[in-house]
């Protein structure tokens, strides 16, 4: 898997556009987000993880996680779309100041759950657990940048 550009590579691709604030879009994935990441804490109370479940909780994580980026974005002026989108959303990233493990791993799941989405891989209990280890680690610090200046 081939690193993920810079941002401002996105910016000059035209993936990512500058635009006006989107506060209330931002507002709305912020309370989306936290919906999920309750539903999903008790889903694992509830259900747990098992090997027929594991590709459920890896989507869940991804689109919790990407949902906080782009509220991020919308607050800082920033949209991207159309093919490399959730890339760019990644590499953001490294804008709100996480480490390049965090934007590497979060690559590496917007990878797998595009296999998911895409070609029918099925991911196993064992990277469930640890996608949703990495979740717990990051929520919070990404809820915390989203307040930030």
């Amino acid at each position: 898997m081939k690193a993920v550009k810079s941002f401002n590579e996105f910016i000059k691709l035209n993936i990512v556009k500058k635009q006006s604030k989107d506060k209330s879009r931002a507002e709305f994935l912020i309370k989306e987000a936290e919906r999920k990441f309750k539903s999903l804490k008790e889903r694992l109370e509830k259900i747990g993880i098992k090997e027929d479940n594991a590709n459920d909780y890896i989507e869940s994580c991804y689109d919790i996680l990407m949902q906080l980026v782009r509220a991020k974005m919308f607050l800082e002026g920033y949209n991207a779309s159309g093919i490399g989108a959730h890339e760019a959303e990644v590499s953001y990233l490294r804008n709100l100041k996480f480490s390049e493990v965090d934007v590497q791993f979060t690559h590496q799941l917007r990878y797998f759950r595009n296999g998911i989405l895409s070609y029918g891989t099925n991911l196993d209990k064992e990277y469930a657990e640890k996608v949703l280890s990495f979740l717990n680690k990051i929520y919070p610090k990404l809820k915390e940048k989203l307040y930030e200046s």
